[in-house]
Parts: C-alpha cells; sequence; structure tokens
C-alpha cells in the first residue's frame, strides 16, 4: 500500500511539475547543459545546422549562435571556436558551389552567417572608429545634393524649372526615357561637378578604409584568409582580380557597405540622415563595391561615369584586399584554450528559454542528418530532452544561467581530427590545414631546417622522420603520407607551391616565438606598473577625500567662530595634521514621544498609549557625523535604549528610499529624522 502511494504521490508531482510552466527542471537543466557544451566545443554541429535549416529559420539560429553560444565576443577561445565552425561552412560551399560567380554572393544561410558575424562587438567596435567621423562631417552638409543619375537630376531640374515660373517650357516635357534625360546638356553641366566632389569624398573614405588595415578585427581577417585560401584551392586558375573580387565581396558588400548605407543601424550616427546625405552614402557605398567587386553596369550605366574612380583605385584595393588575408592561423592556441576550459570549475551560458527551445527543435528536426549513429553525444543529449517545448510569451521569456559542461570525460582532441568526424564534406581541407599545422611545427622544432628558401615540404618532413627524437620521427612520417595523399587527392600539385607559399607565411607570421613571449611579459609589465601606479593615486585621493568629509563635518558640527582656524580635529592634507583637542560633544537634546509623533518623526509606535507621555528620546552627537539616539522612561536613569546612528548611513537609506529606521519599540520616518537631526545639530 505504501508504495503504491508513493507511486501517486510521484504522478501527481509529475502532474505538477508538467502544468507549472515551462521552466526546464534540474534534470533537464543539466541536460541542456551537456548538450550546448557539445555545440559550443565541437563547431561542426552547428555548422551543419547552419546549412540545413531554412532562411525563415537561420536569422533566429545565428542570433543565438553569435551572440549567446559564443557570446563572450572578447575572449579569444570562443572567437576561434566561432571561426573553426566558419571554416567548416565556407568550406562545405566551395565544395557544393556549380560557378565561380554564384560564390558567397547569393542570399544563403552561409552569407547571412557572415552578415551577421561582423554585428559582433569587435566589427561594430571597428567601424565606429573607422567610419563614424568619416559618415558624420559628411550628413552635416544637409543641402549638398550630388544626386548623378541623369533620370533624377532631369526630374529635380524640371519640378524647380515648374517651381519658379509655374510652368514647363515645351521641350522639357515630363516622363522621358533615361537616354533622352542623360543627353540634356542642363542635365549634364550639373552632373559634371558633383562627379567629381562625388569621387573626391569616396577617396576620403577610401583612404580611411585603406589606412585602417592594422584596426580590421582578427575574426574578420581571419574568413578573408580562408575565401583566398579556399579560392585557390578550389580554382587553381582564378586570377588575382578574380580572388580579390570575392574577398571584396564579403569585406565590402557583408561588412563596410551596410554601415555606410545605415549609418543610424549601426549607431555611427543620432539619428536618420537627412534625404540628400543619404543618397550621397548609397553612391559611395556603390562605387565602394564596384571597386572591390567586379563593377556591373548592366541595371545602372549612369555609374559609368564614375569609372574612373574604379580604374584610378583598382591596384591599391587589391593590395589592401590581398594584406588583410595576412594572418596567421589559431589552431594551436585553441587547443589550449580547450584544454584550459576543461580545467575551469564553471562555464556558464546566459541564454533565453526561447533560445534555449527554439535550438533544441531546431536540432531535433535534424536530428538524423547531424546525429545518424544511436551512441552519437548529440544524439543520447537529444533523445534524454525528448521533445522541445513550444516557444514562451514575451513575458514569460526569461533568461536563465545555464552551467556547461562535460559528462564524457574524454580530453579534447585536436581540432583538425574533432572535424574529420562524422563528416567527409570538408576532409580534403581539414587534411590540408592539418598537414600545414605540422610543417609548421616541425620547421620551428628542428633548428635550421628551413634556412635554405624556397622551402622543401617534402625534404622536411623526411629530415624530421630521421631525427633522434621519437615525436618528431612520427610527426614526420605523418606529414609525408599525408602530403603524398594529398597530392593523389589534387588538392595540391606535384611541387606542393600554393602550400610551401602559405607554410613561408604563416612562419613570417608567427615570427619568434622568444622575441614575442618577451615582448608580451615586457608589456604585461608595464601594465602591471600602470595599475600600481593608477592604485596609488587613487589611494591617495581617497585619503583627500576622507579628509575633506572629517574637515566639512567639522566645520558643519560647530564649535568654530568667524576667523578661527580649522575646526577641532580638523584633518589637514599635505601637511602635517593638525593637533587635535577634545572633541565637542553636542547635546543631549530631549525630545518627548509625544512631540515626535505630532512632527511624523515616529511613523508607527510600539509602545502602549497609556505610557507614551512618560517616554522621552535624548539625542547626543559626541562627534560629527553619529548620532546617539536615547529611549529613556520617566523614573529611570538608565536608558531603555540606545541607538548609535551614523549620518552616512541614514543618507544611504534615504537614497535607496528605505522609508522607516527601526528602533524596536518605535519606527522613525527616515526623511523626518534625518531633517530632524541636520536642525538639531547642523551650525548649532
Amino acid at each position: 500500500m505504501a508504495i503504491a502511494e508513493q507511486r501517486e504521490v510521484a504522478e501527481h508531482l509529475e502532474e505538477a511539475d508538467s502544468s507549472d510552466g515551462l521552466f526546464p527542471d534540474d534534470r533537464k537543466l543539466q541536460s541542456y547543459g551537456n548538450l550546448f557544451f557539445l555545440l559550443q566545443t565541437e563547431p561542426r554541429h552547428i555548422a551543419t545546422l547552419c546549412r540545413l535549416v531554412s532562411l525563415t529559420e537561420i536569422d533566429t539560429l545565428l542570433q543565438t549562435v553569435m551572440f549567446t553560444l559564443y557570446g563572450n565576443q572578447y575572449e579569444s577561445r570562443e572567437e576561434h571556436l566561432l571561426l573553426t565552425m566558419f571554416q567548416s561552412v565556407l568550406s562545405a560551399q566551395f565544395e557544393t558551389a556549380t560557378e565561380f560567380g554564384s560564390l558567397l554572393r547569393a542570399n544563403t544561410p552561409v552569407s547571412r552567417m557572415m552578415t551577421t558575424y561582423t554585428r559582433r562587438g569587435p566589427g561594430q567596435s571597428y567601424l565606429k572608429t573607422v567610419l563614424s567621423e568619416r559618415i558624420n562631417s559628411l550628413i552635416e552638409h544637409k543641402e549638398l545634393n550630388l544626386e548623378v543619375n541623369p533620370l533624377k537630376v532631369y526630374e529635380q531640374m524640371i519640378n524647380q524649372i515648374e517651381e519658379d515660373t509655374g510652368s514647363l517650357p515645351p521641350h522639357l516635357p515630363r516622363g522621358v526615357p533615361p537616354e533622352v534625360a542623360a543627353a540634356n546638356t542642363d542635365v549634364q553641366a550639373i552632373i559634371a561637378p558633383r562627379l567629381s566632389m562625388l569621387m573626391e569624398i569616396a577617396n576620403s573614405f577610401l583612404d580611411t578604409i585603406l589606412e585602417s588595415l592594422d584596426q580590421v578585427p582578427y575574426g574578420i581577417r581571419w574568413i578573408c584568409k580562408q575565401i583566398r585560401s579556399l579560392t585557390k584551392r578550389k580554382y587553381p586558375d582564378a586570377t588575382d582580380f578574380s580572388i580579390c573580387s570575392l574577398i571584396g565581396g564579403f569585406f565590402f558588400l557583408r561588412f563596410i557597405n551596410p554601415a555606410i548605407v545605415t549609418p543610424q543601424a549601426y549607431m555611427l550616427v543620432d539619428g536618420l540622415p537627412s534625404k540628400h546625405p543619404r543618397r550621397t552614402l548609397t553612391l559611395i557605398a556603390k562605387m565602394l563595391q564596384n571597386l572591390a567587386n567586379k563593377p556591373s553596369y548592366a541595371k545602372e550605366a549612369y555609374m559609368m561615369t564614375l569609372n574612373p574612380f574604379v580604374e584610378n583605385n583598382k591596384a591599391r584595393i587589391n593590395k589592401f584586399l590581398n594584406d588583410l588575408c595576412e594572418v596567421g592561423d589559431f589552431y594551436e592556441s585553441l587547443e589550449m584554450d580547450q584544454y584550459m576550459a576543461l580545467s575551469k570549475k564553471e562555464i556558464n551560458l546566459h541564454i533565453t528559454l526561447n533560445e534555449l527551445f527554439n535550438t533544441h527543435q531546431l536540432l531535433s528536426q535534424h536530428r538524423d542528418t547531424l546525429a545518424p549513429q544511436e551512441k552519437h553525444h548529440l544524439r543520447v543529449c537529444l533523445n534524454e530532452l525528448g521533445a522541445a517545448p513550444p516557444q514562451v510569451p514575451r513575458k514569460e521569456n526569461k533568461t536563465i544561467v545555464l552551467p556547461l559542461f562535460s559528462r564524457w570525460e574524454t580530453p579534447i582532441q585536436d581540432l583538425h581530427s574533432t572535424f574529420l568526424q562524422e563528416t567527409n564534406i570538408t576532409q580534403a581541407d581539414i587534411m590540408y590545414m592539418e598537414t600545414k599545422s605540422i610543417l609548421v611545427q616541425l620547421i620551428r622544432s628542428i633548428p635550421g631546417i628551413a634556412d635554405k628558401r624556397p622551402l622543401d615540404l617534402m625534404k622536411i618532413a623526411e629530415t624530421a622522420a630521421t631525427t633522434k627524437d621519437a615525436i618528431l620521427v612520427r610527426k614526420g612520417i605523418k606529414v609525408k603520407e599525408m602530403l603524398i595523399e594529398l597530392e593523389a587527392l589534387n588538392v595540391v600539385d606535384d611541387h606542393f607551391t600554393f602550400m610551401t607559399e602559405e607554410v613561408t607565411e604563416e612562419l613570417r607570421h608567427l615570427g619568434n616565438l622568444r622575441e614575442k613571449v618577451n615582448q608580451e611579459a615586457a608589456s604585461l609589465e608595464a601594465v602591471y606598473k600602470t595599475i600600481g601606479d593608477h592604485n596609488n593615486y587613487l589611494r591617495s585621493q581617497l585619503d583627500s577625500y576622507k579628509a575633506y568629509l572629517q574637515n566639512v563635518r567639522m566645520q558643519s558640527g560647530g564649535g568654530n567662530s568667524p576667523g578661527q582656524g580649522p575646526g577641532v580635529g580638523v584633518v589637514t592634507v599635505g601637511g602635517k595634521e593638525a593637533k587635535k583637542g577634545k572633541q565637542q560633544v553636542l547635546g543631549p537634546f530631549k525630545f518627548t514621544h509625544h512631540q515626535l509623533e505630532k512632527d511624523g518623526v515616529i511613523a508607527e509606535s510600539n509602545v502602549p498609549e497609556n505610557r507614551r507621555s512618560n517616554i522621552f528620546f535624548n539625542i547626543t552627537s559626541p562627534i560629527p557625523g553619529t548620532f546617539i539616539i536615547a529611549l529613556h522612561y520617566k523614573g529611570r536613569d538608565k536608558a531603555i535604549l540606545e541607538m548609535d546612528l551614523k549620518l552616512d548611513d541614514l543618507l544611504e537609506k534615504q537614497q535607496d528610499q528605505v522609508q522607516l529606521l527601526d528602533l524596536e519599540y518605535v519606527h522613525f520616518n527616515v526623511n523626518k529624522i534625518l531633517a530632524l537631526l541636520t536642525k538639531t545639530f547642523i551650525k548649532r
């Protein structure tokens, strides 16, 4: 009977839980914590999911991924994990692309992902630093009209004529085709100076952007590097101009131009720019896009008139786009970051319920593709969680702190091996990266092996394989086999030309490790010294403020006649402390219960009515800013209750809007008691 009752109670409790909102219980929170740790540390799952979801679902998912799952936008581990996801997504995009011209240009989940990435903190900071001043100086000229579309200029011109004269001459009809508008001599005369000014402004924008190379966030530069690397491997015959057009398609189309066209959306300006500056910004964005990308004048023939801007700056922009790609990889540091993350006691994720449930629903929807095997960790987590709860109303969409942890205590595997698991989409690309990474490690481990240029990668592998170091031998044999396999897969040519270039560049970026460490140590010491100096300065300031506050208290507490020096106990700063005399005690001042109740100082009283006439309060100030309130009963020498009050505490209560001060037998109104103390003691 007892067991049956227990089951019945348990069933009732489960029913109560299920009806008590949709907040996950502790067990589910643990499962979610495990699931999201898996998603965060193994980016391939999200990379695959982003390719599977529809365009209507991608934006919500990307918000969760970019700003919640990898929400610590200035922390290297999360940033690098997010970038590895991009590596997987971009590799798949290049693998499945049917023609070069469509790469990264169509409105796909991948392009949406790249745009959303640029909206993270580092990207926004860059845009504000680089573009804000330039845009604000432009939009100040509200009446500056730089329209160069002949049709629009023609319409504006005839509207102005009609407004001035009241009618239109016969030779200026409305509704003319673009060719007629462009052939009009008056229109041409209006446009000519505008073209010069527009190109001058566009050049100033371009100069600002080109000079900001070192300020471009690492992640954006690394994505540019991947675009270049993947393009060269997928399309070995692609020209430098074509490759730069792809890089420019990302950097300008997805990153720079949206901020120029809609600066208010990026908080670069206050409010919406007026009509003419807004159009000017749009034209500048078009010019930059035509410069960085393959120009197309099919739809907007009038932009041909701005072609000198493109021709004059083509070499500059290509150099800039190539320079953007000159950054090192992060794979080794990421593996260390992963180990460090596992050693942390707590990794927490701040996530809303709807983000939690939406991600759960999308994962469940594509479970068979993401985790086809029953024992796959992702599938195990999803099976335990069951069906995803529905979205909750906005007012119930709370943010929760989700502790992340791994229930499978396996060491973090090599990054490239992680990518290789359960996906064959990017296998050749991952092998290529791993080969390059091992070669860099070997060159940095064996002195003098890379002195001769150009590098002979196969010889480096063979040299490592014949050393006396067992680890280097294993790596040498492995990388030699991988080079042969890559050649067989036609990923590299028989001279490993492109990989040699990339390894050389990587070594140049890495530089002298010891020198970098020493520089970083010196930099940290300088920062530490600066912090120490600032701390000492703040301490001295604090002492000064304390002394000043004490002086004010002394002055306001009375005891100084005009013409006297600092009051008794006044502390001086910057010299010797003044000799402290005897403290002047103010009071006691007597107040009856009836008097304080009448004045509203006593808000509530626990003293019986028949005894209130015998109750009185003595208030004393032994030192400025301190008050002793003693509750007395007539006929007794000793106080029933004493309370030590600090002026600072009372002011803090007032600031925090605390209404009552509890004295056990009575409750004082904080504002009223402050007023009473001020009236009684200040300048008395």
